[in-house]
């Protein structure tokens, strides 16, 4: 039986975090900000939106535009879609990011407990003072054929599609390489990954490398 596939943020989430415990592999605001720039990607690939291609500011400072706010079906994006379309004027990409990744975290996790691909559970501790929430995917199955895909990529037995492309972008740039599981050197996979996301849309390309720039922004925050 062909496995559904996922909107790009929710195979983004799956991959961001440990199988076993649901534990985040990155820090969860970078992830967010991962996650927002997914979505961007997802309803630029169905028309939605668009990036002047005549802009040469950096990545991060080009605007959106609203190509058609006909709603994709899906709740996050067309949330996206109804945001860009409510600004007063186009929003840069970089600042969008920022606003929408707030509360994507927990928006993008609820919607796959709703969907059933995640579990909720608890944990308590302290003879019971304290609680922890669990979150552990339902069946693994969703983040393997995230993973076979990149690693079939990866391996150059297949050629990228559109979405997967992205993914391997976003996934290089946000670090989660070293948790693909697949066989060789960090770096070298993270490159190339990098070199196919290169290939496609330089729309994508410049959304993958605003977010890039949001998280560095981030990590600067937090250190300073």
């Amino acid at each position: 039986m062909t496995v559904p596939r996922l909107p790009l943020r929710d195979e983004l989430f799956l991959l961001g975090h440990n199988d076993d415990t649901g534990q985040p592999h990155i820090h969860r605001q970078a992830l967010a900000l991962g996650l927002a720039g997914a979505v961007l990607i997802d309803i630029f690939l169905v028309g939605r939106i668009a990036l002047d291609p005549n802009d040469d500011r950096p990545a991060g400072e080009r605007w959106l535009r609203l190509h058609t706010d006909r709603p994709v079906g899906d709740l996050i994006a067309d949330t996206a879609i109804a945001a860009i379309r409510c600004g007063r004027t186009a929003p840069p990409v970089k600042a969008f990011l920022r606003d929408f990744a707030d509360d994507l975290y927990e928006r993008t996790r609820a919607g796959l407990v709703a969907a059933g691909i995640l579990r909720h559970s608890t944990r308590r501790r302290l003879g019971g003072l304290a609680r922890t929430d669990i979150y552990t995917a339902t069946d693994s199955k969703w983040a393997i054929v995230a993973r076979s895909r990149l690693r079939y990529l990866a391996q150059g037995r297949e050629q990228p599609d559109n979405h997967t492309a992205a993914l391997a972008g976003l996934v290089a740039t946000l670090g989660l390489t070293s948790h693909l599981y697949l066989d060789g050197d960090t770096a070298t996979l993270t490159e190339r990954l990098k070199a196919i996301a290169a290939q496609h849309h330089r729309s994508v390309r410049d959304i993958t490398a605003a977010v890039d720039a949001a998280v560095g922004d981030l990590a600067t925050a937090t250190y300073r």
